[in-house]
């Protein structure tokens, strides 16, 4: 039974990256190409970045908290509690603030798009827009990508600030510190590359929710149980597809400028 069952399990993984990536093409073709729906657009704009500001902030700020009490308890030990600025910084900018962000969107925003479109894929909404020569991708996939796209990148940049506040609290009421001083600090530590890495990961995890809840939710069968299926297995994908996009991004990034 299990060396019947694994092949299977490997085949469906692999027609499901394939029928991902496909559908990835597709829509970056017509994303730059008109007629775009810009209400749509405008629409989802407002249900993935406004619908999750509080999730990722408050995540956030209290990443940054706990970043900074760790490390006020670690450098303690050396006397070199004066640096809690450029260590919550660089963690929260370089790595933490994009990633958590990403896997905060991905579990909320991407489960949504799954269950959206796979109860309309089930109630036979998305033949009907075929029946009438409208074409899913560009009504219902590209105002998604569009709006995550542009959203993620400023959820982070938001997180990351949400987060340096949060090390900011405890660097002055529990270690003391002035809040210029600690500001310094943080400036000083951040440098172009650091920015450069934590402002584009954004955007790559973006397209990865985006397209894994879109192609889960088209692609969903079975009623309220499919459904649900799609929802769950786009949480998993998405959130094990951010971790090692994570990976090999930082290391193309510091490769190229290190």
């Amino acid at each position: 039974m299990s060396m019947q069952s694994n092949p299977s399990g490997f085949v469906r993984t692999v027609a499901s990256i394939g029928g991902a990536s496909r559908l990835a093409g597709q829509a970056l073709v017509r994303m730059v190409t008109p007629p775009l729906d810009f209400g749509e657009t405008l629409r989802q704009l407002d249900r993935i970045g406004v619908g999750s500001l509080n999730l990722t902030n408050i995540t956030a700020l209290f990443t940054g908290m706990v970043l900074a009490v760790q490390s006020a308890y670690t450098l303690s030990k050396f006397g070199a509690s004066l640096y809690i600025g450029e260590i919550v910084t660089l963690s929260l900018v370089r790595e933490l603030g994009p990633v958590l962000t990403a896997l905060m969107v991905g579990g909320r925003v991407g489960s949504g798009i799954a269950a959206e479109l796979g109860s309309m894929n089930v109630t036979e909404q998305v033949d009907a827009m075929r029946s009438m020569a409208a074409d899913p991708i560009r009504k219902l996939v590209v105002p998604r990508l569009w709006a995550t796209l542009l959203m993620l990148p400023a959820l982070t940049i938001l997180a990351d600030g949400m987060g340096i506040i949060g090390g900011l609290f405890i660097a002055v009421f529990q270690e003391g510190l002035t809040a210029d001083f600690y500001f310094a600090r943080v400036f000083r530590a951040l440098q172009f590359n650091d920015l450069l890495l934590g402002l584009t990961k954004p955007a790559v995890f973006a397209f990865v929710i985006a397209i894994i809840g879109c192609y889960n939710g088209l692609n969903a069968r079975g009623g309220a149980d499919g459904v649900g299926r799609a929802t769950t297995n786009t949480v998993y994908a998405a959130s094990i597809c951010i971790l090692i996009a994570d990976f090999f991004f930082t290391k193309l990034i510091i490769g190229l400028a290190p």
